[in-house]
């Protein structure tokens, strides 16, 4: 009797230590994932990400979560509401070094990490064909629409007069309103010009097209150089010829990148873990969302705006797409 004691008590601690081991082992992680309104892209890409993850990476389940996109994302990671979050890439730099908008200027966020760069949002400068307005030099003395007060679409509209040596104060208008107010004025000839940062085609500029011969007005090559060496948020790209009817050449611009965030606090190998399921099942996030075609390895590397967190870092550089 007393050895069978001797050997329960032994099978029990053995037991005891394999459960324990065993717990650690699968600690589930429920991770929240702010993305953006439910017509947006953000938030039926986010659904497609977290769908993959939550499938394809042991003990994580991701959710996401319709919410009012990049500023307010960053404020759901700083006050712990969220885990992962869809922003913007000039939103995160501005957070993370507590400048430009009211919402950050002196108070950094610093508990964010990079995690992946997604696709990007085009700066795109909309007049009508007949403006006579061919450069961005050409909007001087011009009424232009600059985005709502305080918006990243404001703070793109400053940069890029900037780089051409303007700024509001040489527009006969800065005019502060949403894009879907600036097409209406541009439908009644109350503007001239006006500013949009967002993926196209965009359906307020189709909308505007549908009625009116539009253009879109170029950054060249020389200013976007150095827009991007003072704001290296920025990439170049082009809106391709036939994007919106009337517009039958490529036009230069640049792109803010939406690009995916993290809180810094997230271990590191859950971090790649999730990595390797989303580029491993890329296809899947494709069929869920047109953008999600352009989640690819070059891409996820380009514009990121923060420091990479230490698990994307790792993943990247293995991939051969980060320098160590």
């Amino acid at each position: 009797m007393k050895k069978l004691m001797t050997v329960l008590a032994l099978i029990l601690a053995v037991s005891m230590v394999f459960v324990a081991c065993g717990g650690q082992a699968q600690q589930t992680y429920n991770f929240s994932m702010a993305t953006g309104g439910t017509t947006g892209t953000y938030y039926p890409l986010g659904t497609a990400i977290a769908q993959v993850i939550s499938d394809y990476v042991d003990n994580v389940k991701v959710e996401a979560r319709s919410t009012g996109a990049s500023v307010a994302n960053i404020n759901l990671l700083k006050d712990g509401q969220a885990d992962m979050a869809f922003v913007q890439n000039d939103i995160a730099y501005y957070a993370y070094n507590g400048v430009v908008l009211d919402a950050f200027k002196d108070k950094k966020v610093d508990n964010i990490a990079g995690m992946m760069a997604l696709y990007p949002e085009h700066i795109q400068i909309i007049t009508l064909a007949d403006s006579g307005i061919n450069s961005v030099a050409d909007l001087k003395g011009k009424k232009v629409a600059v985005g709502n007060a305080g918006s990243g679409v404001e703070a793109n509209a400053k940069q890029i007069l900037e780089a051409y040596g303007l700024s509001f104060d040489d527009l006969a208008l800065a005019d502060r309103v949403s894009f879907k107010d600036a097409v209406q004025k541009l439908k009644n000839n109350q503007l001239d010009a006006a500013f949009l940062t967002a993926g196209y085609p965009t359906a307020a500029v189709n909308e505007l097209a549908a009625s009116k011969a539009i253009k879109l007005i170029p950054i060249d090559d020389e200013h976007a150089k150095a827009l991007k060496e003072k704001y290296p948020f920025y990439v170049q790209d082009i809106i391709p010829a036939g994007t919106y009817k009337g517009v039958d050449e490529d036009v230069k611009t640049v792109a803010v990148k939406a690009i995916l965030i993290v809180r810094k606090d997230i271990p590191e190998d859950i971090v790649y873990k999730m990595l390797d399921a989303i580029f491993a099942h890329t296809d899947e996030i494709a069929k869920a969302h047109a953008k999600g075609a352009m989640i690819n390895l070059d891409n996820a590397v380009k514009g990121m705006s923060i420091p990479w967190h230490p698990g994307a870092k790792k993943f990247f550089e293995e991939k051969g797409k980060l320098s160590k």
